[in-house]
C-alpha cells in the first residue's frame, strides 16, 4: 500500500520534531539537585523542607508507586540571560513522563525556598516561568523544591487487566521513574509562538473542505514556512516563518462560523484510579498552574466545581486558597457546579442530593462570596428524572453536562434544550457538541463541535471546556493560544474565552424557546455501576437513613429538652457521605484503596450517627426499666407512630413454617406462601384477592447467577451479552424451619455459598427474604428473580423525591436499551387495580421485562413480569478483589400492593423501629405530623444557619396532587416556605397557616421546604 499522507502533513512533522522543538528553549543550564524520599504519607512543605536531603543524580529511578519523592534544585541564573531580547527563563522538569495522558502518571508541584506554590508540572506541562514569581535576573539565585507523587499509571494504553497497583500494600516497592530533567531554560518565545501557529494551521487544514481557495492557501502558506525557517538558524527566522503565516491567521472568520465559548476546565475526579488523599494534591497542583495562567494571560477564565476541592485547599494549602480568593472576587477563577462534589445522580437518595447543594451552595457563599447559578456534571453516569426539581430548588438555573454522548445506541437529538423532570421543573441545559470535557482546543476538536451542533436551523452558539481533566492538571498557556489564534479564523468556528455565566446567559437569550426533553437522561452505558461495590451502596444507604434518624432525634431533643445540637457532627457525617458518591467512588469504579477509606468513612458515620441518636433518644425518654421503639420513618410501624417513640412493644407473633409435602407453607390472614424442598417460592397466594401470582412452572425468590464479561469497561458495564448464559441456582444443600417462623435455606455454587431466609410478615401481604452470601465468583453477576402473573406495561421505580415509570417492553431502540435500570427502594408492576411492590435495603440494580426468566418451560411469558435484582457482581478492573468477601442483603414482596404500599414498604424496609432499652415509660410525641399519606416527610432538622428553627422537608410521593396538613407539635411563631438552601421564597405548596397547623398543596412529586419558627 502507498502512504497517502500529504506530502506537506509529513513534511510539517519532521519540520516541527527536527527544528522548532529542539530549537524552544536557546539555552539549558544543569541544577544542582539533592532528593528525599517521605518514607510514608505525603507531608507537608514546612516539614519537608527541613528533611535529611541527599545529593541525586539526574537520569536516576526514584519513586515507589504511591510515594512521594521531595527534589531541591538549586543554581545561579548565568549572566547575560535577561538581557536577550523575546525569550523568558523557566525551570524544565521531567518527572520521568511518558507521552499518554496527563494526570494518570508522575506529577509534582513546585515551591520555592520559602515556602510559595510556584506551579505544577506534568507531562504536557513542564516549564516552570521564574520572571514574576522568582528572581529571573542574571546572577540571581533558583532554589525550588518539587514535591514528586510517583503515581502509577493504572491505566496505561487504555488496557483493563486486574492491576495491584490499586492499593499501596500490594503496588511494590521497585521504582516507576527516573528523574529525566531539573534544568533552566532559555524559551524562545518567537520559536514557541511559531509552533503554537503551526498546530492551529495544520490542523485546520486537515479540517477544510477539499478543492477549496482556503485550503489551498494555508497549505501552500505551511509548506513554504518550512522553507522560510532556516534550520542552521531557527531563533534568527522563527519570526519570519510568523510573518509568512500571518495572511492566513488575519483572515477572519464567517459571520456565520459557529461560535464555541471556551472555558478553563480541569474535571478532577475526587477519587478514581488514586485514593481521595492523592487528589487533595492533585486539586493543588491544577489550581495552582491555574493561578499562573491567570496571572499571565488577559481574559482566561477558569471554571471548577466541587465545594470538597475548595475545601481541601484551605485546609491543606491555605494561602494557595487565598490566590484562588483573589481570583474568585475578580471574577477570573470561577465556582461552578453547587454541590460538594461531582454526584453520581442515580444512586443517591433525595435528601443526600439534596444536601450535596447545601453543603456545596454553602461553602461556596460562605467562603468565596458566590452563588452559582448552574449545575456542572460534565462525567457522571446518568441524570435523574428528579434532578431538575432539585436543582431549581438550590437556586440553579442551568445544567451542563456531555456524557450522554457515550450512549451505545442511540445519539441524544439535542445539544440545547430544556430538561423537563418528573414534577414538570424545567431547566435550560447544554452538551457541549466538543464531546469532551478534556479539550484542547484543536482544530479537529472545533471542527467536531460545529458538526456536531444540532440546534443549528435556530442557535449558533456552544460551550467547549478546554484543560486536561480526570486527573487534574488544567488549561496550558499552549491551549490559551490555541483560542486566541481561533478568535476570528477563515475556516474555523469562532472561539471565544469566557465564562459558563457568558455562555448560558447569551446561549438562553438566542433560544428561548428550546426543545423540552421530558424525564431521565439515561446512559446507555455503565449500567454495572449500579451494583458494583455492593458494600459500598450498603453503606451509603444505611448512612442516608441514619443521617435521617440522628437529626430527626436531636432536633426533637433540642426543641423537648433544651439539648444540644449536634451541628459540627452532622455536618461532618454529611461531608463524608457526600464525599463518598462522587460518581467515581459510589458506582464503584475505582481502586481498592478508594473502597478501603469509603468503609472506614461509613463506619465512622455509623458511629457518630450511632452517638447522636442514643443520646438523643435518653435525652427524651430519662432512664428507668422500659424497652421503646423509635420509628424515625414517615409511616407508622407495628403501632408506632411516625417519626414518634412509644413503650409498646408490636403485638404480632411471628408466623410459623408449617410442613407441607417436602416443603413448607407460610400463611396468615392475608397471604399464603409455599417454598419447595428447593427452597424456592412456588406459590403465592393472594387470599384476599383469591389471585396466584406465582405462574405454573416457575418460581420466585429465584438466584440466578449470569457470566459478567463486559467488552471494555469491567466495573462500569454489564453488556447484553450476559443474558445468554443463565445458571439457575435451584439446588439447595439444606432447607428447615428456624426458630421465630423463618425458613433456612442453604446453598452452594461455585466458590460461593449463602444462607437465605424466608418469612411472613404476621400482619401484613409481605414476604421477606433475606441474604448472607460469602461470594468469591469472579466476573459472576448474581440476580434475584420474582415471575409474577401481573401484566404491567410499565414499572414504577423509585427515584429521589418521587417515582418513575419505565416500560416493560422493548418498542423501541430506546426502550431496549433500558435492559439494566436503577431504582432505591422500591419497584412496583401492576396491572389496572392490582399491583406487587419488591423493596430493598441496599440494592439498586434491576431489570424489569415481560419476557420469560426463571425456571423454564412458561407459556404465559406474556402475561409474566419478571422483577431482577442484581445483587452482586465481581469485576476485574479496577478493583480486582471487588465484591470479594460476605455481603448481607434484604428484599420483601408486598402481594396486593399499591404505590402508597410501595412507599410505605421502601421506608419500613430501610427504617426498621430502633428499640432502646433503659429508659423510661413515657411516649415522645413527634413535631410535626401530617394528615395524608402521600405527603411524605423526608427531613426534620435543625436550620443550617444556627438560629433554632425547625426545618421540615417534605414530599408528594404517589405522582398525584395532595392537600393535607402538617400539624407542630411545639411552639411556633411562623411558618414560612423555603428553598433547599434555607431562603424564603414565595410559596408554592404552602397555602395558610393557623397557629401550629399549615394548610399544604403539592403537585405531583413537588418537594416543599418550610421553616417553623420557635
Amino acid at each position: 500500500m502507498p502512504d497517502l499522507t500529504d506530502p506537506v502533513e509529513e513534511r510539517l512533522a519532521r519540520f516541527r520534531a527536527e527544528r522548532l522543538l529542539p530549537a524552544l528553549y536557546r539555552e539549558r543550564v544543569p541544577l544542582d539537585v539533592t532528593a528525599w524520599e517521605v518514607p510514608g504519607e505525603p507531608v507537608p512543605f514546612a516539614e519537608a523542607v527541613d528533611a535529611d536531603f541527599t545529593p541525586f543524580e539526574v537520569g536516576s529511578a526514584y519513586g515507589p508507586p504511591w510515594a512521594t519523592t521531595w527534589f531541591r534544585a538549586t543554581g545561579t541564573v548565568p549572566e547575560g540571560w535577561d538581557d536577550v531580547e523575546g525569550t523568558a527563563v523557566e525551570v524544565v522538569v521531567d518527572l520521568g513522563f511518558s507521552d499518554t495522558e496527563p494526570g494518570f502518571q508522575a506529577e509534582g508541584l513546585v515551591w520555592t525556598a520559602g515556602g510559595r506554590i510556584l506551579k505544577a508540572v506534568e507531562p504536557m506541562n513542564q516549564a516552570v516561568p521564574l520572571d514574576t514569581s522568582s528572581p529571573a535576573r542574571s546572577g540571581a539565585a533558583v532554589d525550588v523544591l518539587v514535591e514528586a507523587a510517583s503515581n502509577p499509571h493504572v491505566l496505561e494504553h487504555m488496557t483493563f487487566v486486574p492491576t495491584h497497583l490499586g492499593s499501596r500494600a500490594t503496588a511494590g516497592k521497585d521504582p516507576l521513574y527516573r528523574l529525566r530533567r531539573l534544568e533552566l531554560g532559555l524559551r524562545d518565545v518567537a520559536v514557541w509562538e511559531l509552533d503554537r501557529d503551526l498546530f492551529t494551521l495544520a490542523g485546520l487544514l486537515l479540517e477544510l473542505p477539499p478543492e477549496t481557495q482556503r485550503r489551498a492557501e494555508v497549505r501552500e502558506a505551511l509548506d513554504r514556512v518550512v522553507d522560510v525557517v532556516d534550520p542552521q538558524d531557527v531563533s534568527g527566522t522563527a519570526q519570519a516563518g510568523r510573518d509568512l503565516l500571518r495572511r492566513v491567521l488575519d483572515k477572519p472568520a464567517n459571520a456565520s462560523a459557529h461560535q464555541l465559548y471556551a472555558v478553563g476546565h480541569a474535571h478532577i475526579d475526587s477519587a478514581w484510579l488514586w485514593p481521595v488523599r492523592e487528589t487533595v494534591r492533585k486539586v493543588a497542583r491544577t489550581f495552582a498552574n491555574v493561578c499562573d495562567l491567570i496571572e499571565r494571560e488577559e481574559q482566561f477564565v477558569f471554571a471548577a466545581s466541587s465545594a470538597q476541592q475548595y475545601a481541601w485547599l484551605q485546609e491543606f494549602y491555605p494561602d494557595l486558597f487565598e490566590r484562588v480568593r483573589g481570583h474568585v472576587r475578580a471574577g477570573r477563577f470561577v465556582p461552578v457546579g453547587g454541590m460538594w462534589v461531582e454526584s453520581d445522580t442515580n444512586l443517591p437518595g433525595g435528601e443526600a442530593l439534596a444536601r450535596q447543594f447545601v453543603l456545596g451552595k454553602g461553602f461556596f457563599s460562605s467562603e468565596l462570596g458566590v452563588d452559582t447559578q448552574e449545575v456542572w456534571l460534565p462525567d457522571s453516569f446518568g441524570y435523574s428524572g428528579a434532578l431538575p426539581q432539585i436543582m431549581a430548588a438550590a437556586g440553579a438555573k442551568w445544567f451542563l453536562t456531555q456524557k450522554i454522548s457515550w450512549n451505545d445506541s442511540n445519539v441524544m437529538p439535542h445539544s440545547t434544550f430544556r430538561w423537563e423532570g418528573i414534577d414538570g421543573t424545567q431547566v435550560f441545559t447544554h452538551f457541549p457538541p466538543v464531546d469532551t470535557y478534556n479539550s484542547e482546543l484543536s482544530a479537529e476538536e472545533l471542527a467536531r463541535a460545529e458538526r456536531n451542533f444540532t440546534e443549528k436551523a435556530v442557535a449558533n452558539r456552544s460551550l467547549v471546556p478546554f484543560g486536561h481533566g480526570d486527573g487534574g492538571g488544567g488549561p496550558t498557556r499552549e491551549m490559551v493560544a490555541a483560542a486566541r489564534r481561533t478568535a476570528s479564523l477563515e475556516g474555523s468556528p469562532s472561539v471565544r474565552l469566557a465564562s459558563p455565566v457568558e455562555f448560558f446567559t447569551d446561549a438562553q437569550a438566542e433560544l428561548p424557546d428550546a426543545p423540552v426533553w421530558s424525564g431521565e437522561l439515561y446512559l446507555e452505558f455503565h449500567r454495572g455501576t449500579y451494583t458494583s461495590q455492593a458494600r459500598t451502596k450498603r453503606g451509603n444507604r444505611r448512612s442516608e437513613h441514619l443521617l435521617r434518624e440522628a437529626e430527626l432525634w436531636a432536633a426533637t431533643a433540642t426543641v423537648r429538652t433544651g439539648a444540644a445540637y449536634p451541628y459540627a457532627a452532622l455536618q461532618a457525617a454529611w461531608r463524608t457521605v457526600c464525599l463518598q458518591q462522587f460518581h467515581d467512588i459510589l458506582p464503584g469504579t475505582s481502586i481498592s484503596w478508594v473502597y478501603a477509606d469509603a468503609e472506614a468513612g461509613y463506619a465512622r458515620v455509623a458511629e457518630s450517627t450511632g452517638r447522636i441518636i442514643d443520646e438523643a433518644l435518653r435525652a427524651l425518654l430519662g432512664s428507668g426499666t422500659s424497652t421503646a421503639s423509635a420509628n424515625a420513618g414517615p409511616y407508622a410501624v407495628d403501632g408506632v407512630p411516625a417519626l414518634a417513640v412509644t413503650p409498646e412493644p408490636s403485638p404480632f407473633g411471628p408466623v410459623e413454617a408449617q410442613p407441607d409435602g417436602d416443603g413448607f407453607v407460610l400463611e396468615n390472614d392475608l397471604v399464603r406462601v409455599r417454598v419447595d424442598a428447593r427452597g424456592l417460592i412456588v406459590s403465592i397466594l393472594d387470599l384476599v384477592a383469591a389471585r396466584e401470582l406465582v405462574p405454573e412452572g416457575r418460581a420466585a425468590g429465584l438466584l440466578q447467577l449470569h457470566r459478567d464479561v463486559p467488552n471494555r469497561w469491567d466495573a462500569w458495564d454489564i453488556d447484553r451479552t450476559y443474558q445468554r448464559t443463565t445458571t439457575d441456582l435451584v439446588d439447595a444443600v439444606s432447607l428447615t424451619a428456624v426458630e421465630g417462623g423463618a425458613l433456612r435455606v442453604e446453598r452452594r455454587f461455585g466458590d460461593s455459598s449463602l444462607v437465605q431466609t424466608i418469612a411472613l410478615a404476621p400482619d401484613a401481604a409481605r414476604i421477606d427474604l433475606g441474604f448472607t452470601v460469602d461470594w468469591h465468583e469472579r466476573q459472576k453477576l448474581l440476580k434475584l428473580a420474582f415471575p409474577l402473573d401481573v401484566h404491567a406495561d410499565a414499572a414504577a421505580s423509585e427515584i429521589q423525591f418521587g417515582h418513575l415509570n419505565r416500560p416493560t417492553h422493548a418498542n423501541t431502540s430506546w426502550d431496549s436499551a433500558r435492559f439494566e435500570t436503577v431504582a432505591h427502594r422500591w419497584v412496583h408492576v401492576g396491572e389496572a387495580g392490582y399491583g406487587v411492590a419488591v423493596s430493598n435495603d441496599s440494592t439498586y440494580g434491576h431489570d424489569i421485562t415481560r419476557a420469560s426468566a426463571g425456571v423454564r418451560g412458561s407459556t404465559t411469558a406474556g402475561a409474566t413480569t419478571t422483577v431482577r435484582l442484581s445483587l452482586l457482581r465481581a469485576p476485574l478492573f479496577p478493583d480486582p478483589d471487588a465484591d470479594q468477601g460476605e455481603h448481607v442483603l434484604n428484599v420483601s414482596v408486598a402481594v396486593g400492593a399499591g404505590i402508597p404500599e410501595a412507599v410505605a414498604e421502601g421506608y419500613r424496609r430501610n427504617l426498621p423501629l430502633r428499640v432502646v432499652d433503659g429508659v423510661g415509660a413515657e411516649p415522645v410525641e413527634p413535631l410535626v405530623a401530617v394528615d395524608h399519606p402521600a405527603i411524605v416527610v423526608e427531613a426534620v432538622k435543625l436550620a443550617e444557619d444556627g438560629s433554632g428553627d425547625v426545618v421540615v422537608r417534605l414530599y408528594e410521593a404517589y405522582g398525584s396532587r395532595a392537600r393535607g396538613r402538617l400539624t407542630v407539635g411545639f411552639d411556633v411563631t411562623d411558618v414560612v416556605e423555603t428553598d433547599l438552601l434555607e431562603r424564603t421564597v414565595d410559596p408554592a405548596a404552602l397555602r395558610a397557616v393557623e397557629g401550629p397547623v399549615a394548610e399544604l398543596e403539592l403537585r405531583p412529586f413537588q418537594i416543599a421546604t418550610l421553616r417553623l419558627s420557635r
